[in-house]
């Protein structure tokens, strides 16, 4: 029996099922045109009015019979791209599943056994304060993890809510990074701006705080270095403003540039050909937070090994006094 799934397989249906069409198609036409000239050559010889047998052209019913079969392929056609589309979403779907499977296991395991030694052994002070310090990663992570979810749920199904808050948006990265220290210490983070400028913007601020997470974390993450790097330069653009946030990480390969911003995507290791780990929805979050405030985000790279370049395009704003706050509202239309 398995070795008959392929008959079954929909690509398999799908081809014999047109094949099938237009041969039906073909056979009837050569019925039809056969049938109509044996009447005319009938009626011709008996002298009688060939419009009493044949009230329509052979060429006009072909061409209204084409017609529908036309629309008939384009049905099957439309309905096997949506039933691979559906399949291959299955598919990543599964692949997020076992991978933040794998995310929450392994914090929680790290917690455990943590626990476990501090119940059974007496420890050091010293020893205390570095485990506990481990256990707060984890922790964090755990919540990283649940909060992503969490909030990808609420941006999808549009009705996360936020006050739009104009600020200078040097000074929310620097903020950022300065409360995030604890996460980014093994990373060397600069950032930069054209000197007597000012980036006031209306951002939801606990949602750029998620995308500049997100952006920071697959940075980290997707580096070989011995000390990871990233740049954030702030420009005016003719429209817009552009966040860049350049690192010297793995890279990333031409076929994968808006890839990577699709939900469950995972970039491949270039060495081993391989899922690096991770849920592969931030990015994804990323790219939904910058929509949401009429933006975009745009990945470049010189290609494997060369590092990647992350823009964040906003539409340009006008100037407004610091800390002015606006009341709209982010709801679905936003």
């Amino acid at each position: 029996m398995k070795q008959a799934k392929w008959f079954f397989h929909p690509v398999f249906v799908f081809v014999l099922s047109t094949i099938a069409l237009v041969c039906s198609l073909f056979l009837y036409i050569y019925w039809y045109v056969g049938i109509s000239a044996g009447l005319k050559s009938l009626a011709y010889r008996y002298q009688l009015d060939p419009s009493q047998f044949i009230e329509a052209s052979p060429w006009v019913v072909i061409l209204v019979l084409s017609l529908l079969v036309g629309v008939i392929l384009a049905g099957i056609l439309i309905i096997f791209i949506y039933h691979l589309k559906t399949l291959q979403l299955y598919r990543l779907q599964q692949t997020f599943i076992n991978n933040f499977t794998h995310e929450l296991k392994t914090p929680v395991t790290s917690l455990k056994l943590y626990l476990e030694t501090f119940s059974k052994y007496e420890i050091p002070r010293d020893d205390q304060l570095k485990y506990i310090s481990f256990m707060l990663q984890d922790a964090e992570r755990l919540s990283n993890n649940i909060n992503s979810i969490l909030n990808l749920a609420r941006i999808e199904s549009k009705v996360y809510e936020g006050e739009f808050t104009n600020v200078d948006l040097v000074e929310l990265v620097q903020r950022f990074l300065a409360s995030n220290h604890h996460i980014f210490r093994e990373c060397d983070i600069h950032v930069e701006k054209p000197p007597g400028k000012e980036f006031y913007q209306p951002v939801i601020m606990s949602l750029i705080e998620m995308l500049l997470m997100n952006i920071l974390i697959n940075a980290k993450k997707y580096n070989n270095s011995s000390r990871p790097g990233i740049r954030i330069t702030f420009e005016d653009g003719e429209n817009n403003l552009l966040i860049c946030f350049r690192d010297n990480g793995i890279g990333i390969e031409k076929g994968e540039r808006k890839k990577i911003f699709k939900k469950f995507y995972q970039c491949r290791n270039h060495d081993e050909h391989t899922a690096v780990g991770g849920s592969g929805i931030g990015l994804y979050l990323a790219q939904q937070i910058a929509r949401l405030h009429h933006g975009k985000i745009i990945a470049d790279s010189d290609g494997a090994g060369k590092g990647s370049v992350f823009t964040l395009t906003l539409p340009l704003k006008p100037k407004r006094k610091n800390h002015e706050r606006s009341s709209t509202k982010a709801h679905s239309h936003h």
